[in-house]
């Protein structure tokens, strides 16, 4: 399993904090992007909060690509509108793809094995 960690902030506004927080929650969260989000091939997202900084890890197949998964899902049903809505919360540049406004991390640190 491929696991991909990209973080994101908000806009520092409790206010649209608590709405952005809102529109993630199981009730409110638009099924066409959960249903476009396990289409592409991902098995797993998680999205943590500290204050406006989100951390989000992806966990997929080993043979998962990212760039075409994401060139993809923005094609799906309601994603344009979903990351048009969204980014009303966020920091971010009009009219960016998900994939454009998540940054990859880059894992430093790993419990190693001593040989």
């Amino acid at each position: 399993m491929k696991r991909y960690c990209q973080t994101l902030d908000l806009k520092a506004d409790p206010e649209l904090i608590a709405r952005y927080r809102k529109a993630h929650s199981q009730p409110e969260m638009w099924q066409e992007i959960i249903d476009g989000i396990r289409q592409v091939g991902i098995l797993e997202m998680e999205i943590y909060i500290l204050g406006s900084r989100l951390f989000m890890i992806v966990e997929t197949p080993d043979d998962f690509d990212w760039d075409t998964a994401m060139a993809r899902l923005a094609t799906l049903p309601r994603q344009a509108e979903w990351e048009a809505y969204t980014s009303r919360f966020q920091s971010v540049a009009p009219g960016q793809t998900s994939n454009e406004k998540w940054q990859m991390m880059e894992r430093m640190f790993h419990l190693y094995e001593k040989s």
